[in-house]
């Protein structure tokens, strides 16, 4: 399921920088305000801007504000000395140019004054906003702050850099919550539910394991995956003492930090410092950093600073009664096809891979988004950071104007640049449908799914040895390479793993459904593409049934984190298998030709039975052939192997380093899964 800032130089500074690899992707440069609308379009007429000066840009001599509102006969710009306050000190008329951008001139230093605009349109004063290009805003996000940024600078912040990652395979996602990671009571960690919560090292559980960012990077995977974590509504910063949770899918300011998750949510400087402080050190610890971006909708409609500025013009309407079209699921949808709302998508995320060096994004809904939005998408942010990756759920929450053709969905993901897809035909055919709580996959002992997990195993991609028809969803590869496909079995959305694995097999024993857990994740993490897990999977988080825990409790959402040592062995288990892939580049070739070449599925004859060989030192590895059997059967397989002598490096669950070898002949045990090698 269910994030504009101005930075302080031209656009044209980017194009300068990416030039040379826009001009080889043939695409345009970022901030393109020139192609045509995908969809219907009544605001064609409107005169567009170029330039990359939008919002409020501050100076101690001069701060200029500037907002793009065409159908405004009026506006007005209102300063205040705080966020709330009956105080404002002062009233301005902005003037409009020939582009439909209003300016407002402010002399001196104003910094740290709060602002919002106010719009007269069809002869009626809207309400009061920040600009949707505000850099910093007060409590609950109702107005701007002009700040120095400079000053939101955690020490040694220009030297921070992240750690390397050569290819975009070689990345292990881990989805977290701010809040879910730090709130419970044995998490050790003094700023529960705040950015500073990951900034805080050698925080214990009551049985004096590692929490917080230290488990994180004592688990092994490379990139936090942060739920939404720009403004949102849905959570009163005004009474944070009251207990409040959201997921933060209801944007609000795109460009500025939520407040709720900073220690001052009036002082708009402090959530900026915290959250560059929390990145800082997620990159100190060998961790890069993944936003969750949720540019296809916004929280409010008619409300929204969009809106209230330049009426429909961010949004889908249907032609046939130019009613707002409802994509997301949320009440509205914004017309990504649309030159000013590409613009702003595209400055918003270089600002925030900027300012505030993220690693990563990963889009929601982003098939309401159009691919060429993507696509340049993906070309400016590679020109700012080869290595920043770049995802989304390859799906929209309902219908929406935009062709289908034009969206960037997941059959669609050949056509796009560097843009991956989750992978929804793995996630079910392993745990079962999401659709479906009772419904099970092959962890779970389903007989009909081993060519959808083949499928995922393959990334997505062509393979001479899927059976295409048979797949559950896709009948047809739509991966290029395996850096397209994001592979995974839970997320924040729907049951955890675990859930859906007893509500699904409610016979199954505690130790059958910790060996389904462990299958699950295992054919996740040996499988080609890139492989995605959700915060607390690896100590059998549990959200009590709960399928849907976007405004939840605490008490629902929150880790428990003595499940990590109720569950040490599961912990284990999860830091070993990402070893595993970690130390083997076979499990993580960068293009489809290397699949093709070197992973051969071994015949079975069994729809439980799933076994594929890595050949001729795949992708360089050190072992020159690896074997990889998956049993989602409740009794034992045998199989027989390729000639020659193996070596075990993981059998029912237990990793290996005996050195004992065999040939021939293996038994699979129940419900688990076994890899073999030759050096």
């Amino acid at each position: 399921m269910k994030t504009i800032i101005i930075f302080f130089i031209s656009l044209s500074g980017i194009l300068l920088m990416a030039g040379s690899y826009l001009l080889a992707q043939k695409m345009p440069a970022a901030g393109s305000v020139t192609s045509k609308s995908l969809a219907y379009d009544p605001y064609e007429s409107y005169p567009l801007y170029h330039g990359g000066d939008l919002g409020v840009n501050y100076s101690k001599s001069l701060t200029v504000l500037k907002i793009w509102s065409p159908p405004a006969q009026e506006m007005k710009l209102r300063l205040y000395k705080t966020s709330t306050g009956n105080d404002m000190t002062e009233e301005i008329g902005c003037r409009k140019d020939e582009f439909g951008v209003w300016k407002a001139e402010l002399p001196g230093d104003r910094k740290n004054l709060y602002y919002t605009f106010q719009a007269k349109i069809n002869g009626k004063w809207n309400d009061e906003n920040p600009d949707p290009y505000a850099k910093a805003v007060g409590v609950n996000g109702k107005r701007g702050e002009i700040i120095d940024l400079n000053e939101t600078n955690p020490t040694g912040w220009e030297n921070d850099k992240p750690p390397l990652l050569k290819n975009h395979t070689d990345a292990i996602l881990y989805e977290l919550h701010i809040r879910d990671l730090s709130v419970a009571a044995n998490s050790g960690i003094k700023n529960k539910g705040k950015f500073l919560g990951l900034t805080e090292s050698g925080t214990k559980n009551s049985h004096g394991q590692s929490t917080g960012i230290d488990h994180i990077a004592e688990l092994g995977v490379t990139h936090v995956h942060l739920l939404p974590s720009f403004d949102f509504s849905g959570v009163d910063e005004s009474k944070l003492n009251v207990p409040q949770f959201n997921w933060g899918y209801n944007p609000q300011n795109f460009n500025t930090p939520e407040g709720s998750y900073s220690t001052d949510p009036e002082d708009g400087r402090v959530r900026i410092r915290e959250f560059k402080e929390m990145v800082q050190s997620l990159h100190q610890k060998g961790l890069r950093v993944v936003m969750d971006v949720v540019y296809n909708h916004t929280g409010q409609t008619h409300n929204s600073n969009f809106d209230q500025l330049v009426p429909g013009y961010y949004y889908r309407q249907w032609e046939k009664d130019g009613k707002y079209s409802n994509g997301s699921g949320c009440g509205n949808e914004t017309a990504s096809d649309r030159a000013m709302v590409r613009k702003f998508i595209l400055e918003s995320l270089t600002y925030w891979a900027r300012e505030y060096h993220v690693d990563g994004f990963r889009f929601d809904l982003m098939a309401l988004h159009d691919m060429e939005t993507m696509n340049q998408a993906a070309a400016v942010l590679r020109a700012i950071d080869p290595s920043i990756i770049i995802y989304g759920e390859g799906w929209t929450g309902g219908d929406s104007p935009l062709p289908e053709n034009y969206r960037a969905s997941k059959m669609n993901a050949g056509k796009m640049n560097g843009v991956a897809v989750f992978c929804d035909d793995l996630r079910d055919a392993v745990k079962g449908s999401v659709f479906d709580d009772k419904s099970t996959g092959f962890a779970s002992g389903a007989k009909i799914m081993a060519e959808s997990v083949k499928f995922g195993i393959v990334a997505a991609g062509e393979h001479p040895q899927i059976d295409y028809s048979a797949v559950n969803y896709s009948k047809k590869p739509y991966a290029k390479n395996p850096d397209e496909v994001i592979n995974y079995v839970s997320c924040h959305d729907n049951h955890t793993l675990y859930d859906k694995l007893k509500i699904s097999r409610p016979d199954a024993s505690e130790e059958e459904l910790v060996k389904m857990d462990k299958l699950a994740n295992t054919i996740v993490l040996t499988s080609q593409g890139i492989p995605f897990l959700h915060a607390g999977v690896e100590m059998k988080r549990t959200k009590g049934g709960e399928s849907n825990s976007f405004n939840k409790p605490d008490s629902v959402n929150r880790i428990n984190w003595d499940w990590k040592y109720v569950n040490r062995d599961l912990f284990a288990y999860y830091k070993d298998a990402i070893a595993l892939r970690k130390t083997h580049p076979a499990f993580r070739m960068p293009n489809n030709k290397m699949v093709q070449k070197n992973l051969l599925f071994l015949p079975t004859n069994d729809p439980q039975l799933i076994a594929y060989q890595l050949k001729d030192h795949a992708n360089n590895d050190s072992w020159q052939q690896i074997i990889v059997i998956f049993n989602g059967a409740d009794v034992e397989k045998n199989i027989v192997l390729p000639k020659g002598m193996w070596k075990t490096a993981l059998q029912n669950y237990q990793f290996k380093n005996d050195g004992k070898a065999c040939s021939d002949k293996v038994v699979i045990a129940p419900c688990s899964a076994m890899i073999l090698y030759q050096e």
